[in-house]
């Protein structure tokens, strides 16, 4: 019975780390996710390293380890099963997309919200093969983090693509 307490204690801890460690990201923001800088990076390394003790406790043995992966394998599951069955909370944990260029206009709102500067978005314009604010028709910070980029030149792209198409359908 000493033994079943213990693995339930390390599940309850893994999943107590699982879920405060979620809601640290939702309430940090969504760039977080998609945009890891070097300085990001040590950062969930030393975040991972810093609660594998409030997980596992002094029990550094193969089974306890087993315990509290398996603990975050059932809760992750869970919580995608929540975010899947129930839209509202999904809305409340992955929050929604934000708009921040629209045919051409920075939203800058959207932008302070989200915590993006003006060079880190302009680096993700170019990223995506486009010139400037200008030719950008809309930009939207997506729920993981990602940035989305539609341009004129992409719009164009694909209109010029599909005439092509219709002259070659002609001709045939």
């Amino acid at each position: 019975m000493h033994e079943l307490a213990r693995y339930a204690t390390i599940a309850f801890s893994a999943s107590a780390v699982y879920l405060f460690v979620v809601i640290a990201l939702r309430l940090f923001g969504k760039k977080e996710l998609a945009q890891l800088s070097v300085s990001d990076l040590v950062f969930v390394l030393l975040i991972s390293n810093a609660v594998q003790n409030a997980m596992v406790g002094p029990d550094t043995s193969l089974s306890g380890g087993l315990v509290a992966a398996s603990a975050l394998f059932i809760i992750n599951y869970l919580f995608k099963l929540l975010l899947y069955r129930f839209p509202v909370f999904q809305k409340l944990v992955e929050g929604e997309p934000l708009t921040l260029i629209y045919e051409g206009n920075v939203n800058e709102i959207n932008l302070r919200k989200a915590r993006i500067s003006i060079n880190e978005l302009l680096e993700t314009i170019r990223e995506h093969g486009s010139a400037g604010i200008k030719d950008v028709n809309l930009a939207v910070l997506e729920t993981d983090g990602n940035i989305s980029i539609l341009s004129n030149d992409f719009r164009n792209k694909s209109v010029q693509h599909r005439k092509r198409r219709k002259k070659v359908q002609v001709q045939s």
